[in-house]
């Protein structure tokens, strides 16, 4: 049996929100029916492999340890893939580090207007997911900060020695992958196989990371304050929750 996080009395916003713990077995409550995340199964990491850049198809990655990052994954259909041809044709001809700086702006903007199903709408499915992520906050990964939007997810967090990236986000996938297509009754894909990642390169970076990622949902008109969308770290911090 994997211990999970100590069950803690969480103090209420204003307006109604969803009430959330760190656990996996707290409850949640959506519509009014209560749905009892499910206890999240460890996945065994991959073995040990030297850590530094390496790719998985078109991505590179940069796997730097014990090193803050900024991650985002996305769900399967958040953006087509024509819509990435496209602008990786606009954008051939130019030097590959303003490319990747230009896809990720455009990228960022698209998800944003939230397309598609955007299944983590459903406060059921985006519970599941936010407490995934809060399941091994400082047993695999201290948490700096996180936010689950419609379509897709953003964390910074500093994987713990011997816990490599791959496995973390592997992890937190697959759970949530099969813990969300059982609660809307569907099969096949749920997230895109893959993941961006930037490491943190000093402390101005880390804060300007985590102010991205807690005003994201500000951002993308879907509340006036970041404090305001209970999925994501700027509601914790604001209710003293984590």
């Amino acid at each position: 049996m994997e211990r999970g996080h100590p069950v803690r009395q969480r103090a209420q916003p204003a307006q109604t929100l969803p009430r959330f713990t760190c656990s996996l077995s707290a409850l949640t409550r959506s519509g009014g029916q209560d749905v009892r995340a499910p206890q999240m199964k460890r996945v065994k990491d991959p073995a040990q492999k030297t850590y530094g850049w390496h790719s998985r198809g078109y991505l590179s990655h940069f796997d730097g340890g014990s090193i803050p990052q900024a991650i985002t994954f996305r769900l399967f259909d958040s953006l087509p893939k024509a819509v990435l041809e496209e602008w990786s044709l606009e954008l051939e001809s130019q030097p590959s580090e303003p490319i990747d700086k230009e896809m990720r702006k455009r990228i960022a903007s698209y998800l944003d207007q939230g397309h598609c199903n955007c299944y983590l709408k459903d406060s059921r499915v985006a519970a599941i997911v936010q407490n995934a992520i809060l399941f091994f906050d400082k047993e695999r990964y201290p948490l700096s900060a996180w936010v689950v939007m419609p379509n897709h997810v953003h964390l910074v967090t500093t994987p713990l020695p011997g816990k490599p990236l791959a496995g973390i986000i592997q992890s937190l996938k697959s759970f949530t992958a099969n813990e969300a297509n059982k609660l809307l009754e569907r099969t096949g894909t749920f997230w895109m196989p893959d993941y961006f990642d930037r490491y943190i390169r000093n402390q101005k970076h880390l804060a300007t990371a985590i102010a991205y990622v807690e005003n994201n949902p500000v951002k993308a008109g879907l509340c006036n304050r970041a404090e305001d969308w209970p999925f994501g770290s700027a509601w914790f911090r604001a209710h003293r929750e984590w």
